[in-house]
């Protein structure tokens, strides 16, 4: 059966899409270029985000002492060796809020990676309380000549949710903010996590019909971790029985049932998360890696028969 996104995967997948835009194949290299968050430093809160340690997911070339230049360098050295068939890169800004400057800042960083030999574009993690019209002016005037997403971390439809992570942002805000950056004609990128404390999967399931009605270009999805040196982890401690975190079994189910009520036109980029083992101050998967899950996931979409946005309804 060819499905809608014109291949026989049945989901939307992140791979065909590269080949579909770039005729190739295209790794991406992130960078540490020595941001921080509103909810960090002390402009909205102190602390950050209460499941947040960058550590557990930074390579080890990202290093936010070095110019971005030579961080770039390496990791395409670094990513050489395991994607030989990667010609050209897209550098992503990836932790914390990478739109938390003045635009002069920015433009700084974005062209210094953008100016080395095969970066053909960037990816750009932030917060929807982040952005603003002079930013995304800049950002369409850059699309012109290379791929540029914005990824916005948006992680529950919730406030309450995201008031108890110290988020101090709200869902309106990320509806906003998304709306405003798809009238730049720009393509948007969407993180969100399942399995918060205070949240049933009725209600994580239930959040598919407004997530389906957003302006995405692709999107994230990333399962719980209680990862160490966290507010979360003391928080997990002290309170186990808030926390209801997917065992793997569990994790498939639930999102094959989230996937077929997704909107078929967001480009699925990841199903779940992966944090060493060494970083987990709760329950994990062990070594399963991301090819794996998609692996179960589309048995079990098979055994089924379905696939994505085989129900959603608009």
């Amino acid at each position: 059966m060819l499905y809608p996104w014109k291949h026989n995967r049945r989901f939307n997948a992140y791979a065909p899409y590269f080949k579909k835009v770039f005729g190739e194949r295209v790794q991406k290299i992130s960078v540490d270029a020595g941001f921080t968050c509103p909810n960090r430093d002390g402009e909205l809160a102190k602390g950050g985000c209460t499941y947040c340690n960058n550590n557990a997911f930074n390579p080890s070339y990202c290093d936010p002492e070095k110019p971005i230049h030579q961080q770039v360098i390496e990791g395409i050295e670094f990513h050489k060796v395991r994607y030989r068939r990667a010609a050209n890169y897209l550098v992503y800004f990836q932790p914390y809020s990478n739109t938390y400057a003045p635009i002069n800042q920015l433009k700084k960083i974005y062209e210094s990676a953008l100016n080395q030999p095969g970066v053909i574009g960037i990816v750009i993690g932030t917060r929807p309380d982040c952005i603003d019209e002079e930013k995304l002016k800049y950002l369409a005037e850059l699309s012109k000549k290379y791929y540029v997403i914005i990824e916005y971390g948006i992680e529950s439809i919730y406030n309450e949710t995201l008031g108890r992570i110290n988020r101090w942002h709200t869902y309106e805000q990320s509806i906003d903010a998304i709306n405003q950056t798809a009238q730049y004609g720009l393509n948007i990128g969407a993180h969100f996590i399942f399995g918060l404390p205070g949240e049933s999967r009725e209600m994580m399931i239930d959040s598919v019909n407004l997530i389906s009605k957003l302006p995405l270009t692709t999107i994230k999805f990333h399962q719980l971790q209680i990862v160490q040196g966290t507010t979360m982890a003391n928080d997990y401690r002290l309170n186990p029985n808030d926390y209801d975190l997917f065992s793997f079994d569990d994790y498939i189910d639930f999102i094959v049932n989230f996937t077929e009520k997704l909107n078929p036109d967001f480009i699925i980029e990841r199903f779940a998360g992966e944090v060493p083992p060494r970083y987990l101050a709760g329950p994990g998967w062990g070594l399963i890696r991301n090819d794996q899950i998609n692996v179960a996931i589309e048995k079990v979409l098979e055994k089924r028969n379905t696939w994505q946005g085989k129900l959603y309804t608009k």
